[in-house]
């Protein structure tokens, strides 16, 4: 399988990385600074479950160099998804490939399959802590990471089925769900309430179970999330519900979110991505969701990075 993966931050990088550790024919679609640092710096991750350093990476900076693509995992940043769609758009033309977006959240589904057809839009996520340090390479700080994936038309089959038989050779679970927007809808609700309230907070996650007020405000956001699932036809038991919000208080003292680890570097945050999001399937759905909209209020200001260093 020849797989694109567009976006070589964290995310990108990591999961681009094992796969061309495990044999896989896998180039890079990326912007110009970052193209150069791959090709200067080799792509390199370090992690928990096994070092790995390449040098002869493959990188691409405009769709037109773009050929003979099966896949394209897109792993980029919600708050980037205007400016790919475009390059998307002309890479599946091209190339005929499916697309696999790695985004949290749940609006892009429907903007992917607008610009390249339902067809072509796979479902999935991924789970990892990881950043990047200063030159670039990834700082796997979790004991293990996954994507998640499935079938959301039914000629997404084949593909899924190759992507699912390449897993026992990756360092890094590629696990094929059969609801996959179950499972998407439900990383959407513990990913919403933990880069909230460590962001806010402004601590790492281990904190969240430190006080009971604390956890009081992460769990109704859970609740809030939930309910909103639920608006848009996705049952979850009240057992999954409250594991959910239990496994909130799991995290060592010094986890953290990435929105929060990008905060404290500055940088743009999701907001508009996931609790604006989340902001809009409640107006669509005629709720309201009080909690979400306060963490909302809160972190909108750092949308675009840290206020004061603008």
């Amino acid at each position: 399988m020849n797989i694109l993966v567009q976006g070589a931050g964290a995310l990108g990088a990591y999961f681009g990385g094992r796969l061309l550790e495990s044999g896989q024919n896998v180039s890079f679609f990326v912007r110009e600074k970052r193209a150069a640092q791959l090709i200067k710096e080799g792509l390199k991750i370090n992690s928990p479950e096994g070092n790995f350093e390449s040098k002869d990476v493959t990188v691409y900076t405009s769709p037109e160099q773009v050929k003979n693509i099966d896949l394209v995992i897109l792993a980029v940043k919600g708050y980037h998804l205007d400016q790919v769609i475009p390059q998307v758009q002309a890479i599946v033309q091209q190339t005929g490939a499916c697309v696999l977006p790695l985004l949290n959240g749940m609006e892009h589904l429907e903007r992917l399959q607008e610009a390249v057809g339902k067809e072509k839009v796979i479902g999935g996520f991924a789970s990892i802590i990881a950043t990047l340090n200063a030159q670039g390479h990834v700082e796997h700080t979790s004991g293990g990471s996954a994507i998640k994936f499935g079938v959301l038309h039914n000629e997404q089959t084949e593909i899924c089925e190759q992507l699912e038989e390449i897993h026992h050779h990756v360092k890094a679970n590629l696990l094929r769900e059969e609801n996959i927007l179950k499972h998407m809808w439900k990383k959407y609700i513990f990913i919403t309430a933990l880069s909230g309230i460590t962001s806010a907070m402004q601590l790492p996650a281990g904190f969240i179970a430190s006080t009971e007020a604390t956890f009081t405000v992460a769990k109704k956001v859970i609740y809030e999330m939930s309910m909103l699932a639920k608006q848009e036809g996705i049952s979850l038991a009240e057992q999954e519900v409250e594991m959910m919000a239990n496994n909130l208080k799991g995290f060592k003292k010094d986890a953290t979110s990435s929105m929060h680890q990008d905060m404290r570097k500055g940088l743009p945050l999701e907001v508009e991505h996931l609790h604006g999001g989340a902001l809009r399937l409640a107006v669509k759905n005629h709720v309201t969701v009080p909690v979400i909209e306060t963490l909302y209020g809160i972190l909108k200001p750092y949308e675009n990075g840290n206020p004061n260093l603008r």
